[in-house]
């Protein structure tokens, strides 16, 4: 019906039939996709019926598909000694018939870290979670080690890894984890938990960036750093930075890093929109612990950004995440007020 239009016959009411202004065309696959030059714009479902098709079969005998400067598929007849755009397998286009979707996504904030993980066999990966001896990172370090994977607990405290150790053993004696002391607030704690790892000889094919802390009152590290933005930020990338040559020798491989939708609601440019180092460590007069949290948060999503453009060509990808909004943990111990906000919101967040 299309080919009857583009002859300068009147349009019809069939459901196939293209409105004025629209085109038919292929792709080098045979994918179908429709042509709006009234809009100067393209998309895969049929204007009028909303479905999407491609064509079958080869093409008849004497036709041969080219692609001209711009890239666009057209199609030259030898025999009639003509070309044209129009694909002559259209007359015998068959509906594409995905699957549909359900009413319900495949994962939602009801999911456990069970569900996500079924069926996986993560056997012979090493994965590494800072923070892992509670909240999300326990959750995390306890999924990934029940199907398989070795799994080292990166805590400032090694009591309190080496607890989480047996929790995970209580669910499954022969789980793969390990407990390892990383203090993110001391860039030398990082450099020595980096040693110590490599010392094991052992691949590395997941990274967690997870530890941070929330709400905390201004200190500064032993490095001389606001604590805030050395422990959710610069710790991790001293981290992953000492431990690159090891991922990308274990790819392919990947890092996560935990950061928060709360990274909208700050900035770290001056009025000149140069990058402002006085807003990332702040001295205690201009400290708030909100926009401290937020400031880092940024810095994790830019760093995660700027590593995989840098790394995933060598087989090492890296994504940033955001857990979940008002997620009660132990994130929020360090202010009355954050625990207060917490404890209301919880009928309305996820669990551990």
């Amino acid at each position: 019906m299309a080919a009857l239009k583009y002859a300068g016959l009147e349009d019809t009411d069939s459901e196939e039939e293209l409105p004025p202004g629209w085109e038919e065309r292929t792709t080098k696959d045979g994918w179908v996709y429709y042509a709006n030059h009234l809009e100067e714009k393209t998309q895969w479902e049929h204007p009028k019926s909303g479905k999407r098709k491609r064509v079958a079969g080869d093409l008849p005998y004497g036709w041969e598909q080219e692609t001209d400067e711009n890239g666009q598929v057209y199609f030259v007849d030898h025999i009639n000694k003509r070309t044209t755009y129009l694909d002559p397998r259209l007359a015998f286009t068959v509906e594409d018939n995905p699957v549909k979707p359900t009413t319900r996504q495949k994962y939602d904030g009801n999911s456990t870290a069970m569900e996500i993980l079924q069926g996986r066999d993560l056997s012979g990966k090493v994965v590494i979670i800072t923070g892992a001896n509670s909240g999300i990172g326990f959750e995390t370090a306890k999924s990934l080690a029940l199907h398989g994977a070795c799994v080292i607990l990166a805590c400032r405290s090694l009591a309190r890894g080496n607890d989480a150790v047996q929790r995970i053993l209580g669910e499954w004696h022969k789980a793969k984890v390990e407990a390892m002391t990383l203090d993110l607030a001391s860039l030398q704690s990082v450099q020595h938990f980096a040693e110590a790892f490599k010392s094991k000889n052992l691949p590395l094919h997941i990274l967690i960036c997870n530890a941070a802390v929330f709400g905390a009152p201004w200190s500064l590290t032993e490095d001389g750093l606001e604590s805030t933005f050395q422990v959710n930020h610069l710790g991790h990338f001293y981290l992953v930075r000492l431990l690159e040559d090891v991922l990308r020798q274990s790819s392919p491989a990947r890092v996560v890093v935990v950061s928060s939708e709360s990274h909208r609601f700050t900035e770290i440019k001056d009025s000149s929109g140069k990058l402002d180092f006085s807003l990332l460590s702040p001295s205690k007069k201009e400290y708030w612990a909100m926009l401290a949290y937020n400031r880092s948060k940024l810095c994790n999503i830019l760093f995660s950004n700027e590593l995989n453009r840098r790394l995933s060509p060598h087989g090492v990808t890296s994504n940033s995440l955001h857990p979940g909004n008002m997620m009660y943990s132990s994130l929020h111990r360090n202010w009355w007020v954050y625990t207060l906000l917490f404890t209301l919101a919880r009928p309305f967040t996820k669990s551990m």
